[in-house]
């Protein structure tokens, strides 16, 4: 049966009471509607954790059936879920997407979880999955489930913002042999590099050696060419307007994809008489990245029937890439690489899995830490400092003006400067990516392991077959979870912390959870479907949190459904947010548990407090002449004490209401609405603040007096320098909705609609830390497509438009445009041999975008696609 069938088979040939918590009587009342349906027998799993009718499901859920996958003129599935309701993708590179719903999201987004076949495919470092890189392949992917929103009450997993299930073919139900070969151009037209080949290579081979016993083996290899970052905007436009140098004759400029110009690579210079902040001269993104990429992921799966609705199966992943990745700054990943053991479980009563994620960086480097150490490594800031004050005195002495000394000055301190793509650049570039320190080099070594262990039992079921006395009309279904995460530390990145252990021992960070979850089916035909959940999770370093979900589903009848749902959710810090430790630029950035940053959070003082500080002093100095340490007293009130201290999970409450449908004769429309609120507290987020240190660099005593903590913090060598992690001090709400159609039209074409609401409602208390929301207030999608318009012709259309929004990340804020992308495809289809050929575009006109400041722009990708087999 093809795989966009609707779900009769189920229906008939498994007894799915055993395996739900809802029952089947209501989704199966009549068999002959079923047949004439694509839309009454669908199910998904991943909004309950047992399969259901898609139109009964609690809480909103989104599907991409392997139908609507054929259809999609996405270069990949996992492209194709920008199309999706409710979602919203960023594109930090080629390789590498994020999927976030429902706003708050970052370019590592720690929110939201993407499970394959229920295994979560994170890198455990990150806390968050580099794209697809540990993910299927268009060979093997069945479908995809998507659940906007938070999903933590059943998953736990830092599930806040949503969840995303990747399923795959299973070997007993999709044998033989495919191969799918994709060649493709971008870049075209790009004002800053020559078109260049894309190219993508997938098999796929599965094989039933018995009734019992299947095996299926994966295999993908993918090269191109990254999209480029280029922003020129200086985030730094007025690090001289007391001086008048703006613009282009700015000493301080820091362009956004520019790196080793940033805050910590700049100097006050007293020239003339006046305070100039001059930075370092920093090199372009493209300076220091190679940007070919590739990635080789492969898998293979064996599975073994215990029982005719019991399986047992083992799975192993790995994926080698590399990319452009982007967190705090931009990473070059290189020789990067993952794998993962993974053994589930499936039966009627249970369901049990446990996987093993290893993660190696390679020779993954920082490009802020590696642009700014070839500066330093080719003259250190001191003699640079010193060359450029020699150099503009000379230059204002043979009466050049004021920004011509600055640009002679640069000049002369630069003299003997690396350049880029000489065989010196390139050999300092190699050796600066091989030192384990951001002070020094640009290193990013880590090895970091999960290991994860989970179960289900659908307790109904088990006291029914068992012949206990259970109510029909009642469900239970009990869940629990253990994760443990090792990390080897490397002495800069992570450290273990805890006292009297080597700080070179592995690091642990664990986890305990699990849930209760209740149902009943009441009223006549079992119209009103009612669920309460309990999830409870006990973290290391925090006390037991409590996670309640209360879902309700009205169906007056099965076409018609009602829903409201009322859930909360928390999201623990992530390894990085609890117990980084790195040596980055001259700021040490530490993690905000406790074991970390004791004594820092206590004896510092804000950053941007010290920056108002220092633009105040400089001001004074230069326009109202002030002496030094008269305008230090005169501004010393400026500065403001770190009110912030270690770190607390995040939390969400949030309500939603829905109304999904199946109209017109067969159910062929489709209808979804949802509407959504939530609040969240205790965003984890970062903040800079130092602490004031002596002229041996030791803290100042506790209660110092002000005007020594001024003097010390006036000037460079009195700042100990740390980004620490905490928490937002703000109660932060927002609400949104959507509208999804689609009609499967006669003559077998597919149409589709939604459009997508998401509104920042207010912020009490902001203070600047909580996570920008980073989201466009109105999106819409268009899609239509039909395999076989005539003689095995088929064609896939997708218009997406994003309004602009407000972007804030950890390099740039201000605003992203609006912009819209057409995709398309044609297809035509031999069923001998069996070869599918697809011809496709992603932004077919080729608009240049970018999805959130400091990223890449994205053009257009044109690729043709040959599928064997599938």
């Amino acid at each position: 049966m093809p795989d966009d069938t609707p779900y009769p088979r189920l229906l008939i040939q498994l007894p799915l009471t055993l395996l739900c918590a809802t029952p089947l009587t209501s989704l199966a009342q009549s068999q002959s509607a079923l047949a004439d349906t694509t839309r009454l027998g669908e199910v998904v799993v991943a909004a309950s954790k047992v399969e259901e009718s898609i139109l009964q499901s609690p809480v909103t859920v989104e599907k991409l059936t392997a139908r609507q996958l054929r259809l999609t003129p996405a270069p990949s599935f996992f492209d194709a879920i920008e199309h999706v309701k409710g979602v919203q993708v960023i594109t930090p590179s080629l390789g590498f997407k994020v999927i976030n719903a429902r706003g708050f999201s970052n370019t590592t987004n720690v929110r939201f979880v993407q499970l394959v076949d229920g295994i979560d495919n994170q890198a455990p470092h990150i806390g968050g999955p580099i794209g697809n890189v540990l993910g299927p392949s268009d060979l093997d992917i069945q479908a995809v489930e998507i659940v906007p929103g938070t999903a933590a009450a059943l998953y736990g997993l830092n599930a806040i913002n949503g969840l995303a299930n990747f399923s795959t073919r299973n070997p007993f139900r999709s044998e033989g042999l495919s191969v799918q070969q994709k060649v493709g151009v971008n870049h075209v037209n790009d004002a800053n590099t020559g078109a260049h080949v894309f190219s993508e290579t997938s098999v796929r081979y599965a094989k039933a050696l018995s009734p019992k016993l299947a095996f299926k083996v994966n295999g993908t290899y993918l090269r191109g060419y990254d999209w480029m970052a280029t922003d020129p905007t200086d985030i730094n436009p007025n690090g001289n307007a007391t001086t008048g140098l703006l613009g282009p004759d700015n000493p301080a400029r820091d362009p956004v994809s520019s790196y080793g110009n940033e805050s910590s690579n700049r100097s006050n210079l007293t020239l003339g008489g006046k305070t100039y902040q001059v930075a370092r001269t920093g090199y372009l993104e493209k300076d220091v990245v190679d940007y070919h990429l590739q990635t080789f992921r492969y898998d293979a799966a064996v599975h073994y029937k215990l029982a005719p609705n019991a399986e047992l199966a083992y799975t192993y992943r790995g994926a080698n890439f590399d990319n452009v990745y982007q967190r705090s700054n931009r990473f070059q990943l290189s020789d990067y690489h993952l794998q993962q053991h993974a053994l589930q479980l499936t039966t009627p009563v249970v369901q049990a899995r446990a996987y093993f994620t290893q993660e190696n960086t390679g020779r993954s480097y920082n490009l802020r830490s590696m642009a700014e150490n070839l500066d330093r490594s080719f003259k250190p800031d001191k003699q640079w400092n010193d060359d450029y004050t020699a150099a503009w005195n000379r230059a204002t002495q043979d009466g050049q003006t004021v920004a011509q000394a600055h640009a002679a000055a640069r000049a002369a301190a630069d003299a003997g400067r690396l350049q880029p793509g000489t065989p010196a650049f390139k050999q300092r570039l190699r050796e600066l990516a091989d030192i384990n320190n951001w002070d020094q080099g640009a290193a990013l070594r880590v090895q970091a392991e999960l290991l994860h262990a989970e179960g289900q039992v659908n307790v109904g079921e088990a006291l029914r077959r068992g012949g206990k006395a259970l109510p029909a009309w009642a469900d239970l279904l009990v869940g629990l979870d253990h994760r443990t995460y090792f990390i080897q530390p490397d002495g800069n990145y992570f450290i273990n912390p805890e006292q009297g252990e080597d700080p070179h021992s592995t690091l642990t960070y664990g986890k305990t959870g699990g849930f209760v979850q209740a149902g009943a089916r009441l009223l006549p035909g079992e119209k009103l479907r009612l669920t309460a959940t309990l999830r409870a999770d006990k973290n290391d370093y925090f006390s037991t949190r409590f996670n309640p979900r209360l879902t309700a589903v009205y169906s007056p009848t099965q076409r018609h459904n009602f829903r409201v749902s009322y859930q909360s959710g928390y999201r623990f810090p992530s390894l990085f947010e609890g117990f980084s430790n790195v040596n980055s630029g001259q700021v040490k950035r530490i993690g905000g548990l406790r074991v970390m940053s004791e004594g820092v959070f206590e004896n510092s003082y804000l950053r941007s407090s010290i920056d108002a500080f220092g633009a105040a002093v400089t001001r004074d100095v230069n326009t109202n002449g002030l002496s030094r340490s008269q305008a230090i007293a005169k501004n010393q009130s400026t500065l403001v004490k770190n009110p912030y201290t270690y770190l607390r999970p995040e939390h969400i409450k949030s309500v939603e209401l829905g109304y999904k449908a199946a109209l017109l004769p067969g159910g062929r429309l489709l209808t979804d609405v949802d509407f959504y609120y939530n609040t969240y507290r205790d965003f984890i987020a970062q903040v800079e603040a130092y602490v004031p240190v002596n002229a041996a660099g030791e803290p100042l005593a506790a209660g110092a007096d002000l005007g020594a903590v001024a003097t010390a913090l006036s000037a460079r060598a009195g700042q100990a320098r740390y980004r620490l992690w905490t928490n937002s001090q703000s109660q932060v709400y927002n609400y949104g909705g959507s509208l999804g159609l689609r009609y499967d039209v006669a003559g077998g074409y597919l149409a589709g609609a939604s459009v997508t609401y998401a509104r920042l409602d207010r912020t009490e208390s902001a203070d600047g830390l909580e996570d920008g929301f980073n989201t466009p207030r109105w999106a819409y999608n268009l899609s239509l497509g039909n395999e076989d318009v005539i003689k095995n012709f088929g064609f896939g259309l997708n218009f997406r438009w994003q309004a602009r929004y407000y972007s804030q990340t950890f390099l740039v804020n201000g605003y992203v445009p609006a912009y819209s992308t057409l995709d398309a495809q044609v297809s035509y289809r031999l069923p001998t041999p069996n070869l599918r050929l697809k011809l496709g575009a992603s932004n077919l006109l080729n608009h240049y975008y970018v999805s959130y400041l400091g990223g890449p722009s994205v053009g257009g990708l044109y690729y043709l696609q040959v599928t064997y087999g599938l």
